[in-house]
């Protein structure tokens, strides 16, 4: 499991948009908000992404880019993108690589059923490419808030 003042694995994934992201892009540039969601199109999963949606602008202030990773396929982050007019990328990890890295594909309870999947977990990761922040097994409501004060802490001379 990784761990607050760990350097993030870098990974290169198709997102929505058309585009191949990798986080390196971002190092020495802006701080990068990698949320991690089970499914889209979920009730708790879309209101995570609608809240940050809001807040888009104001992480933008801060220096920051929202990145949002699921095992969906690209064309999947596509419709739940538009529906929801979502402005920052989807990116499709179906390969379970860089879930695997992070931690965050786990084993799952649900109704006596059990299976692995994604536990909703946020990475707050400076431009130095370091995890500052982990939010895991994130319960939605008041998160994002708790995210840009973070991200805001950063940018603090």
């Amino acid at each position: 499991m990784l761990t607050e003042g760990q350097k993030a694995p870098d990974f290169t994934l198709p997102a929505t948009g058309g585009k191949t992201l990798s986080l390196s892009e971002f190092r020495g540039k802006r701080t990068a908000v990698l949320y991690f969601y089970p499914k889209d199109e979920t009730p708790g999963c879309t209101k995570e992404a609608c809240s940050f949606r809001d807040l888009e602008a104001e992480f933008e202030a801060a220096g920051a880019v929202i990145l949002g990773v699921s095992t969906d396929s690209v064309a999947s982050h596509e419709k739940f993108a538009k529906h929801h007019r979502l402005p920052f990328p989807l990116l499709s990890d179906a390969e379970k690589n860089v879930v695997s890295a992070y931690g965050v594909w786990k084993e799952k309870k649900n109704y006596g059923r059990t299976y692995f999947g994604i536990e909703h977990t946020t990475f707050v990761i400076d431009k130095e490419g370091t995890i500052r922040r982990i939010w895991p097994s994130v319960k939605v409501g008041g998160h994002v808030d708790e995210v840009l004060e973070c991200v805001r802490g950063l940018q603090a001379p």
